[in-house]
């Protein structure tokens, strides 16, 4: 049986939406959508793409921690961005926080977002080492117990 677990943290902005801010299953955090809301205020952050990138991004983190992981354990992201003229800015911000090790990423451009953001991020991370090294030996139990 998999087992789920809702992330929710205080820290970061709530969902806004019925969603949940993270999902950890199968030693994988799935990180819902950030925008550049400041957690503190709910608002988006003032100035442009790059300010929103850095913010989401922050936020993702804030999410990842909450899960037992962080950036370096991102594996994918996928951004969302309302026009390409953003591309290069986005990329500007995006590559101080992932500047080695680069996660594969996967970026769009949609008509809108929500709260008027200019960019949102979501992410797919690795657990922390320790807990994705349990998830490896309980599957592994597993699957020796099954028959043949």
């Amino acid at each position: 049986m998999i087992t789920r677990t809702i992330i929710s943290t205080p820290t970061g902005p709530p969902a806004v939406g019925p969603y949940s801010q993270a999902i950890k299953a199968q030693g994988l955090v799935f990180v819902s959508g950030q925008l550049g809301l400041d957690p503190a205020t709910h608002q988006l952050v003032d100035g442009g793409v790059e300010a929103h990138t850095e913010r989401a991004i922050c936020n993702t983190q804030l999410v990842l921690k909450a899960a037992g992981s962080d950036l370096d354990r991102v594996v994918r992201c996928v951004v969302y961005l309302t026009t390409m003229e953003h591309f290069a800015a986005m990329n500007r911000a995006y590559e101080r926080f992932f500047d080695k090790d680069k996660p594969a990423r996967t970026t769009v451009a949609v008509s809108g977002l929500p709260r008027n953001s200019l960019v949102e991020i979501e992410a797919t991370a690795l657990e922390s080492r320790r807990s994705f090294a349990s998830v490896l030996l309980r599957l592994a139990t597993q699957f020796r117990r099954q028959p043949a």
